[in-house]
């Protein structure tokens, strides 16, 4: 059998505004596949580190006052179409948005959200660190969160996905209740093992798990691909202010 394959785009240090243009560019063509009948194999992960930004699903609710109050410790918020609550994405923090067909896997978003969840348990166990899932999505280490895990699938096409706290700065955390979950913490793996686990030693750990869970071939994306999304970007960009 041929293993399904996944193209990996590392996106670097970027803005939440930059790289969420840049799912919507993959995921429409996902659709546009889709409605033309061809199963056009866009099935990509991104890898990216943002800079600091709050973010709230499309249940979230937030006072303008609330709003107003996080701005001013120096970060961004954006309301997205995730499912979930607030949380906090910044430097040291890895984020991962598979945009992925879930027809050449298992149409199932629950399946899907728990293999997420794996991916980061067996990184946590190559580190020697117990992690676990609860209630609650995502993943844990005793009382306290390690990873958040918020995703949007539409005509089993996903966007959004999972972030990973590696050796971030966990005080972000303390102006909000992450996820909206009262009476729990956050964690990061550097506080768990003792080491400094920045993303550059994390992101190969975590793309090795992401393969052997999702049974997929990992491959770095081509350059023409990415000039394709990134021309379409532009494109729409003059679109809306012409």
């Amino acid at each position: 059998m041929i293993p399904k394959m996944v193209k990996v785009w590392r996106l670097g240090l970027m803005s939440y505004d930059t790289a969420f243009k840049i799912q919507m560019a993959i995921a429409r063509k996902h659709l546009d596949s889709m409605i033309k009948g061809i199963d056009a194999d866009y099935d990509t992960l991104l890898i990216v580190e943002h800079k600091p930004v709050y973010t709230v699903g499309i249940r979230d609710d937030t006072p303008k006052d609330e709003i107003n109050r996080l701005k001013e410790l120096g970060a961004e918020f954006r309301k997205t179409n995730r499912g979930g609550l607030i949380t906090f994405h910044g430097p040291g923090q890895l984020v991962a948005y598979p945009i992925i067909n879930l027809k050449h896997y298992k149409t199932s978003v629950k399946w899907y959200v728990y293999n997420l969840e794996q991916t980061i348990i067996n990184l946590c166990d190559e580190l020697g660190v117990k992690a676990s899932r609860s209630p609650h999505t995502g993943v844990w280490i005793e009382d306290n969160k390690v990873a958040a895990i918020g995703i949007h699938a539409s005509r089993y096409v996903t966007s959004h996905g999972i972030s990973l706290n590696c050796d971030n700065d966990l005080s972000w955390f303390e102006h909000i209740v992450p996820c909206g979950i009262e009476d729990k913490g956050v964690t990061s793996l550097t506080n768990e093992t003792g080491l400094k686990c920045s993303i550059e030693t994390i992101t190969p750990l975590f793309l090795k798990n992401f393969e052997k869970v999702f049974e997929c071939k990992i491959e770095d994306v081509p350059s023409d691909y990415q000039e394709d999304i990134l021309s379409n970007i532009y494109s729409n960009l003059l679109t809306s202010t012409s």
